[in-house]
């Protein structure tokens, strides 16, 4: 099994690009997992309080069971991933049973902030995307997929996301091993990732 990790910031364009790189191969070959099914689990915490976490900050991901879960899938043995309801801020009681496959997609704001993590990755793959087109991005999914009102949006975005972005997501991309610039709402050439990956797989 081959690993790779898709991070970028925020809106930056990642789950479009991993589909666009899955439609390349057969489904029976490539998985995908997100690190926004690990958020840890906040059943101890009243949803207001969940309200006020910041879901942008490394310590918000369960990284050691992503590390445990992608260990297992690369020693050939299934997982249980949970699966998290971004209304109620918390993990369900509801797991989606995943098996091990040629390729697996890790993708994720804070991939990279996890060593452990990081050195499962056989190839890293950094999103590049300017700042406006990230906000535009995360403002209309935050409010068409996961119920935010605009102002809770943009709270967050100036509060959390961009402050956080240039902390931990930014400096990340010294570990890129490929830069795919994504700063338009139109379909990119992804002819070189997809070579290389096949390269890997050879």
């Amino acid at each position: 099994m081959i690993i790779i990790g898709v991070f970028g910031g925020s809106g930056s364009g990642k789950t479009t690009i991993v589909n666009q790189i899955v439609s390349d191969f057969n489904a029976s070959d490539i998985q995908v997992i997100s690190q926004d099914a690990y958020y840890k689990d906040n059943s101890s915490i009243t949803y207001e309080e969940r309200c006020l976490l910041n879901f942008d900050h490394p310590e918000a991901i369960d990284f050691e069971l992503l590390y445990e879960h992608l260990s297992a899938l690369k020693n050939g043995e299934n997982i249980q991933q949970p699966i998290y309801d971004f209304k109620t801020h918390n993990r369900t009681d509801k797991t989606l049973q995943i098996s091990p496959k040629k390729i697996l997609i890790l993708e994720g704001i804070l991939i990279m902030n996890y060593p452990k993590l990081r050195s499962l990755l056989d190839l890293k793959v950094f999103i590049e995307t300017n700042s406006d087109m990230r906000m535009e991005r995360r403002v209309k999914r935050d409010i068409t997929e996961r119920g935010r009102t605009p102002k809770e949006v943009m709270d967050r975005y100036l509060n959390n996301l961009k402050p956080m972005h240039d902390q931990f997501i930014e400096p990340m991309k010294m570990h890129a091993d490929l830069i795919v610039e994504n700063h338009k709402n139109t379909s990119i050439n992804l002819d070189k990732l997809i070579s290389k990956i096949k390269s890997l797989m050879s």
